[in-house]
């Protein structure tokens, strides 16, 4: 990827045929950047607009859109939040870098360090002075990243796959990331019927979302160690089934031990040798993810929300919370 050029050696700019917008107003980035993305992205400024011009070319499908930005504005991104509704952002620097945060983590966005937003994070992007700033910004649903995990583990995950911030482009498993991206621009670059077919754009994004499971650190990168692995036993069925229906009510390791038909022992064991937590730790984790969907999804209080899914100690609550995403409660709300 690189800025077009009489170089033959220059990659041609990404999405050179699918122009959007061109303009000098930022206000029209900020509209065509959430056209493109379907809505599952809100944008705003970060202090006053800037001049200068301003540019994204870009391609939607069913579950992806890939955009190329070309602009000097500083902007905050949220994405929308839930387990299957939501979606990633993996964005890429084509040229210049980006001082992004997101959830508290910081990091140089660049030719060689991508960033990935999980479904419900707000991304913080400065485009750094210097050489102008180009960079892709690739939308995956979250449904699709999820069916891939569990194509390689033999089922779904019990909860969101929240992957670490920074991925590095430079090792080996990112580089693998960077050529499938590149793959897939090339393909909706071609004036080959072939390539346009959406099966097969389909295809090399799985392919793409795959890599990213397997390169990038997350939430569930343990389940992935050994590869496809057989079903849940009956009894931890039972218990994932039982703390599902009843997360918002006070659950004890004796009530899951209870619903599966096993000692307490037996289902801690089950919990950590197939998910790497205990029961109450899957309970707790499990109920600040939906508290967290909730608060970005509604503008009811933090604290009628907590209460809503059991939570009873508000100041214990607010810890554990910032524990698991880098922010507190109020940071989250403060976003809608």
């Amino acid at each position: 990827m690189g800025p077009q050029g009489g170089d033959p050696t220059i990659v041609p700019t990404p999405l050179r045929n699918h122009l959007i917008t061109r303009s000098r107003n930022p206000v029209d980035l900020l509209n065509a950047a959430t056209c493109l993305f379907g809505g599952s992205i809100a944008t705003s400024p970060l202090g006053e607009l800037c001049g200068g011009e301003h540019e994204l070319r870009g391609v939607a499908a069913h579950d992806f859109a890939v955009g190329y930005f070309v602009s000097p504005l500083d902007v905050r991104v949220t994405s929308a939040a839930g387990r299957d509704r939501g979606s990633y952002f993996v964005n890429i620097g084509d040229s210049g870098a980006i001082s992004a945060s997101c959830g508290g983590l910081r990091a140089t966005l660049d030719e060689a360090t991508a960033g990935v937003a999980n479904p419900g994070d707000t991304q913080e992007l400065r485009p750094l002075p210097g050489r102008r700033t180009r960079f892709l910004g690739l939308r995956i649903d979250a449904a699709l990243v999820h069916q891939e995990f569990a194509a390689l583990t033999g089922r779904p995950p019990v909860s969101t796959v929240r992957f670490d911030f920074a991925l590095d482009l430079a090792d080996s498993k990112g580089r693998a990331v960077r050529l499938l991206v590149r793959s897939l621009l090339e393909q909706l670059d071609s004036a080959d019927p072939l390539f346009r077919r959406a099966e097969l754009q389909r295809s090399q994004l799985r392919c793409l979302v795959t890599a990213l499971l397997l390169a990038q650190p997350h939430s569930h990168t343990g389940e992935l160690h050994d590869g496809p692995q057989p079903g849940f036993p009956r009894s931890l069925r039972a218990a994932l089934a039982f703390i599902e229906a009843n997360l918002a009510e006070h659950i004890s390791l004796g009530d899951i031990a209870g619903a599966a038909g096993c000692s307490p022992r037996t289902l801690s064991s089950a919990f950590r040798g197939r998910l790497g937590l205990s029961p109450l730790s899957y309970v707790r984790n499990l109920r600040l993810d939906r508290i967290r969907e909730d608060i970005l999804a509604s503008t009811d209080p933090v604290g009628t929300i907590a209460y809503r899914w059991g939570v009873s100690h508000l100041g214990r609550f607010a810890g554990e919370y910032r524990a698991r995403f880098a922010e507190l409660p109020s940071d989250t709300a403060a976003r809608r």
